[in-house]
């Protein structure tokens, strides 16, 4: 008589392994960044107009979105790292999209910002749609914290607030003209991101990081 064994076949259908959680260090650091980097944003828009066609006020006006882009790569690495949008694969899939439509948006601030010579090719133009789908990511992003209710308070509720900036602003800036559109845009980031930034920093526990 002979025994023969078949290993189990592998399942498919497990959860992705968690990436490392986030210590509240981590999560108040981001804070900080992204309230820096939207108050950075907020001035420039305030002082430059987005809609001028002058080099120096397009090139600005790029560079001083490129900090606030840079922290919403620290933001959705903590989004990420406190499973906000929840643990599935779709929960966690959505924020790894909305890595890729970030670089893709930040690709185009570089490169319109600091080449001039390349802001009337057509491949730019493309990616300059990226900036609007990112905003657009993370709107969404925002209802799924909100849905998924892993982080709470106001961590749960002011994602929704601060990432609703391209719902709000860009109908703004087709109803009220480019001056007062742009107002409401500075205006947006000061109440939405900027203070969840804050919130972030002084209550990073909120968002179930620990120490």
């Amino acid at each position: 008589m002979s025994i023969t064994t078949t290993p189990a076949p592998a399942r498919t259908d497990a959860a992705a392994p968690a990436p490392a959680a986030a210590t509240a260090g981590q999560a108040r650091r981001t804070g900080f960044a992204v309230a820096g980097g939207a108050l950075v944003w907020a001035a420039t828009m305030a002082a430059f107009n987005p809609q001028a066609t002058d080099n120096l006020s397009i090139t600005v006006t790029d560079l001083g979105a490129l900090p606030f882009q840079a922290s919403l790569f620290a933001l959705v690495t903590l989004q990420l790292r406190t499973a906000a949008t929840g643990t599935s694969r779709v929960a966690r899939g959505m924020l790894r999209v909305e890595y890729a439509l970030l670089t893709l948006a930040t690709l185009w601030t570089v490169a319109h910002g600091f080449v001039p010579a390349f802001r009337d090719d057509a491949w730019l133009a493309v990616l300059d749609a990226f900036w609007p789908l990112s905003m657009l990511g993370m709107f969404i992003i925002g209802v799924k914290i909100a849905f998924a209710g892993r982080w709470s308070g106001l961590a749960r509720v002011w994602p929704l607030v601060a990432e609703s900036w391209a719902v709000v602003t860009v109908p703004a800036m087709g109803i009220l003209g480019a001056t007062a559109g742009r107002f409401v845009g500075t205006g947006h980031l000061l109440i939405g991101y900027v203070a969840l930034g804050l919130i972030l920093a002084l209550r990073p526990h909120l968002t179930g990081a620990r120490d």
